[in-house]
């Protein structure tokens, strides 16, 4: 065996130690991370609360305030995920969002990337999921799913798949929408640093269709789980790092769909998409089908 002096010592400890953190990440339970770990309370600070030694967060919202948090960090790309259990009234007009976006506290509105879950609020089953995806612009490619399950009696996983191929949304694993990176054909895609959110709040006009909001009812509470985070901290690492394959996000298997994805994407449009902004404002959208005239 070689002999190691001293001065090689800090080098092998330094390995030891990255390699015990990264094992030590990987065996991480998501569902037992503390919410201060990642996140912070951004607004309606009267309407938020942590339970469960921090690993729960409980949101609520009144005719006042509704809340908020936003992550310590921004990312470049990675998976994305929240396990939500949304509000079980008469909800119409109340909105409970999980989301990235590179629009940051108190900054003005304009241009700028973001990626939505946004659940919409009624009546009852069903009940709306709409995704929407910005991509240095204003948005306006909205979709939106009858969900197949009730979102207000347990918790759901929710997760985002960004990298420099395809935007995936996921509803307990299952895909329910594909955005391509086709800037090939003149599509922006989302490439800004972005922070990770999560919202209760309200909307009396497209999301409650111009009816009022019944505040009878109110609070209204949704609650949050699983604050670990599984990304590219965009705030340390420049974008080629974050598109890098040392990420498994990055890497062949995450290039599209697997063939038992596609059968269940496939089937969830056919079965449970409600609207695609493709079918009304498709000519405004390079990647939207093209549609020929009979």
């Amino acid at each position: 065996m070689p002999f190691i002096t001293s001065s090689y010592l800090p080098f092998f400890s330094f390995v030891s130690l990255f390699a015990f953190l990264r094992l030590s990440t990987c065996a991480i339970n998501p569902d037992k991370v503390s919410f201060d770990q990642n996140y912070y309370n951004t607004w309606g600070f009267y309407h938020f609360s942590s339970i469960n030694n921090g690993t729960e967060v409980r949101l609520s919202i009144d005719e006042y305030s509704g809340s908020g948090f936003m992550s310590n960090h921004t990312y470049g790309s990675g998976f994305f995920r929240m396990r939500m259990k949304i509000p079980n009234k008469d909800s119409l007009g109340i909105i409970t969002t999980f989301y990235l976006t590179s629009q940051q506290n108190n900054q003005p509105a304009g241009n700028h990337d973001e990626l939505d879950f946004e659940f919409l609020g009624g009546h009852g089953m069903p009940y709306t999921l709409q995704t929407n995806v910005f991509s240095n612009d204003n948005g306006g490619r909205e979709e939106r799913v009858a969900l197949w399950f009730d979102p207000t009696a347990d918790f759901h996983t929710y997760k985002i798949l960004w990298n420099q191929h395809q935007i995936v949304f996921y509803v307990d694993k299952i895909p329910i929408r594909v955005f391509k990176n086709n800037t090939g054909i003149g599509v922006n895609y989302p490439s800004q640093a972005m922070s990770v959110v999560g919202s209760l709040w309200s909307d009396t006009t497209w999301a409650a269709h111009g009816q009022q909001i019944n505040w009878t009812q109110a609070p209204f509470v949704a609650y949050f789980q699983g604050f670990n985070i599984n990304g590219c901290l965009k705030d340390i690492d420049s974008t080629s790092q974050c598109n890098s394959t040392h990420y498994r996000w990055n890497g062949p298997r995450y290039m599209g769909l697997d063939q038992t994805e596609i059968v269940t994407y496939e089937k969830v449009r056919r079965k449970y998409l409600t609207y695609s902004y493709c079918s009304d404002r498709g000519s405004l959208h390079p990647e939207c089908p093209r549609r020929t005239l009979e």
